[in-house]
């Protein structure tokens, strides 16, 4: 089945034409996929603020102002920055940090992909629609020239976008273990503090390795019962806050003002500034709304959230704050955080469901780690690694093996090593801030160079939304000590791989570039290419989008022998989230026709899915069948292409989509139709039999006919990949750090990866590798 159909069915609910049935079903089914993590931090966020560095005293200062920043924190982050802003700077659809980084780079040409060509501008997503009467402005085309001009800011953006990924790859494993320890943590209400300690982890540890190991199963199983999770917990805490309001405190209202902070910091000061970054943790989860937009539109995640989010965390938390503003004798220090405010009778329902909507949550921001990862490993930043799709209808859901375990015991050392929601906390907080101020930072640029917007509006963005973040971000780089360096260390762990692993593959393509054989060399070997010419595909690989990789010259010169049908295929990655079906295949000739040599260029998006290899081969061929039934002659005297097709130095390539794009163009069939057909003779008695399909109109001519032929014989003889298996060293008089991160660095991350082979999903029978040294 196809994988992406799912996509280019769901992709429609981002138009406006929406009606609003589907708009409320998205909203209903975003509650469980967006929300889980931010609707669980009411059960930690009282608590890491009183942890330690402020007192919960008589006066109730404290306790007023840590819910005024609260509900200004929600008020101005989530649902002004995030719903009303953030999700307009959608890229097709597609959210998150690696979105505004993919726009960037098609409005400034700032792009870290190698294999970049003109033709790729031309995919129908490619440039985001700008309203015509808004041109880009002075400050803005310097800005561009700027960017364009030195390859230094093309790499501090590159970077800037791998912090943001490294970040949600640390939120993947601290938000587990917080989510899950402090729901667990209502247990510590039933027993002594010197017993539950004894009890929170096992279960907390227990419960991590039950969602980590029945993550291959995949989402879509259970995936229908988020929904009522999320929706039953917010229910829960925002009808246990009213209870407590009218109970506890009617007047609590009269904390949201502003004079509260104020009043706050005057108290405590030093002390209350630390303390922010427990307040902060109530916003942890809302880079989600942003992050999850391809799979609902923005108007369903606006509904969901101005209207049943935002209210119910508000009323949790004003009737937390209303309850500890009549208990200010708390008897044990861990008393203070949110099991102390339900009511007796209620906490253990309450447990159960605190526990479900926290593992709901944890696989939420467990999908999006895989899908970030995905991103990066799409765009060259992340070694080769195995890609599992968990569902064949719904697009997204990937199950990675080796980050899965790798996130698992990550978030055991966690939860076993730190056995506090403080330290967590302190953890967590830092991951969420660190998020939020790359994407201020590169919306910044977008509204300059994507939105054609005024300076000013950029300006005022970033002082808006960068001088809180930045006081929230403070706070949390003050607790380094107290459990911060954790996302520290992580992110630099996972920096450092990307990055190597990133410049390993520049340096590596850099030298294929260099020592790549010209098309004329190929010519001039003659109709046969001075080879014996056998039956057969073969599908060269190559990272090249032009000219002959070494490694063809570097096989023919020890092997003179090749197959009948020559194929240069090149899968390659473009800095948008999908390319349509309609374009995925780039096809065009090397050389007259008689040489039956083609170069193909496979065009995925970062979010794209890739096909298994039995499909894979299908659409390749198909594609170039479809290629040479529509060519009537490769160039028209004045050079351009006698169809109109796209030129790749020098050489006329021709968009072609999937088969399902072209029913009524040149099909694979294994059956025996009565329909206009060109069949292949038995070669060797073979049992599958290979027939295209063709069209009667309009009628192709002998030539092309001949060609469909052979290539028709070669299919049903077997496609065999050629792929090159590349040995990367530094050259003699590199400097030593180039060394270390080629000979060690780069080395030790391509052995320890998936072969190539993995990403093609070939299989093994039909691969010849071919061994070369690249010196770099």
């Amino acid at each position: 089945m196809d994988l992406e159909s799912g996509f280019h069915q769901n992709h429609q609910k981002v138009r406006w034409k929406q009606s609003w049935r589907t708009v409320l079903t998205l909203a209903y089914q975003s509650l469980g996929v967006v929300y889980g993590d931010l609707s669980t931090s009411p059960l930690y966020v009282f608590k890491s603020t009183f942890a330690e560095d402020i007192q919960h005293s008589e006066t109730n200062e404290e306790i007023f102002g840590a819910l005024s920043f609260i509900f200004w924190t929600l008020t101005l982050v989530p649902l002004l920055k995030y719903v009303f802003i953030v999700l307009k700077a959608d890229d097709n659809g597609e959210g998150g940090t690696f979105a505004l980084y993919s726009l960037l780079c098609r409005h400034a040409r700032v792009s870290s992909l190698p294999n970049c060509q003109l033709a790729d501008e031309e995919l129908s997503s490619y440039k985001k629609e700008t309203p015509d009467d808004l041109a880009l402005t002075s400050f803005g085309s310097r800005l561009k020239s700027t960017l364009e001009k030195h390859r230094v800011l093309h790499k501090f953006l590159l970077v800037l976008a791998l912090v943001g990924a490294c970040m949600v790859i640390g939120d993947g494993v601290l938000t587990p273990a917080l989510s899950v320890f402090s729901a667990v943590s209502g247990v510590e209400l039933a027993m002594a503090k010197e017993h539950h300690k004894y009890v929170e982890v096992p279960v907390a540890c227990i419960i991590l390795i039950a969602l980590f190991a029945l993550q291959h199963y995949g989402t879509h199983r259970v995936g229908h019962l988020f929904a009522p999770v999320v929706i039953l917990w917010l229910l829960c805490i925002s009808s246990i806050g009213v209870y407590n309001i009218f109970h506890w405190n009617p007047h609590i209202y009269k904390a949201l003002s502003p004079v509260h902070m104020y009043n706050f910091l005057r108290k405590t000061k030093t002390r209350g500034w630390k303390s922010l970054g427990g307040i902060l943790l109530c916003i942890t989860g809302s880079e989600a709304m942003f992050a999850d937009l391809g799979h609902f539109s923005q108007l369903s995640i606006q509904i969901a959230f101005t209207s049943f989010v935002y209210p119910s965390l508000i009323l949790a938390y004003m009737g937390q704050a209303a309850y500890l503003s009549q208990h200010h004798v708390i008897e044990n220090d861990y008393k203070i955080g949110f099991y102390i405010s339900v009511p007796e009778n209620l906490r253990v329902p309450v447990l159960l469901i605190a526990v479900l909507a926290a593992v709901v949550g944890s696989q939420a921001i467990i999908t999006g780690t895989f899908s970030i990862i995905k991103q990066c490993y799409s765009l060259g930043c992340f070694p080769r690694v195995k890609i599992v799709h968990t569902s064949s209808k719904f697009h997204g859901q990937i199950y990675i093996p080796e980050i899965n375990w790798i996130l698992m015991m990550l978030c055991l050392a966690v939860t076993i090593g730190f056995r506090d929601t403080k330290r967590m906390g302190n953890a967590s907080g830092l991951v969420v801030i660190t998020v939020m101020l790359v994407t201020t930072c590169l919306m910044s640029l977008v509204i300059v160079l994507c939105w054609h917007q005024s300076v000013f509006l950029a300006i005022g963005f970033v002082v808006l939304f960068g001088t809180i973040e930045a006081l929230y971000f403070s706070a949390s780089l003050i607790k380094f000590l107290e459990g911060a360096w954790v996302p520290i260390a992580l992110s630099f762990i996972f920096m450092l791989v990307m990055y190597v692993w990133h410049y390993g593959t520049i340096k590596k393509y850099e030298f294929d570039v260099q020592n790549k054989v010209s098309v004329d060399w190929l010519l001039s070997l003659g109709p046969t290419l001075g080879i014996v010419r056998v039956k057969g595909i073969g599908l060269v690989h190559t990272e090249l989008v032009s000219g002959i990789p070494a490694i063809f010259s570097h096989f023919v010169t020890n092997l003179p022998a090749f197959h009948q049908v020559l194929i240069f295929l090149c899968v390659k990655s473009v800095p948008i989230p999908h390319v349509r079906h309609e374009e995925r295949f780039l096809v065009g000739h090397i050389g007259p026709r008689e040489h039956r040599v083609y170069r193909c260029i496979v065009r995925y998006g970062y979010r794209d899915v890739h096909k298994d290899d039995v499909e894979f081969e299908k659409d390749l061929v198909c594609s170039v069948a479809e290629f040479i039934r529509k060519q009537k002659d490769s160039t028209t005297p004045d050079g351009l292409s006698a169809n109109g097709e796209l030129y790749n130095d020098g050489e006329a390539m021709t968009v072609v989509g999937t088969p399902s794009t072209h029913l009524e163009g040149v099909q694979l069939r294994m059956d025996d139709q009565e329909v206009q057909e060109i069949r292949a003779s038995p070669i060797n008695q073979v049992e599958k039999r290979v027939r295209f399909v063709v069209p009667e109109s309009p009628k192709i001519d002998d030539g092309s006919r001949a060609e469909l032929r052979d290539l028709m014989e070669a299919r049903e003889a077997g496609v065999a990949y050629i792929l090159g298996h590349a040995y990367v060293k530094a050259k003699k008089g590199s400097s030593l750090v180039k060394k270390v991160f080629i000979n060690v660095g780069y080395e030790f991350l391509r052995r320890n990866s998936r072969p190539p082979t993995d990403s093609l999903s070939v299989p093994h029978a039909s691969t010849l590798e071919v061994g070369m040294a690249y010196h770099v």
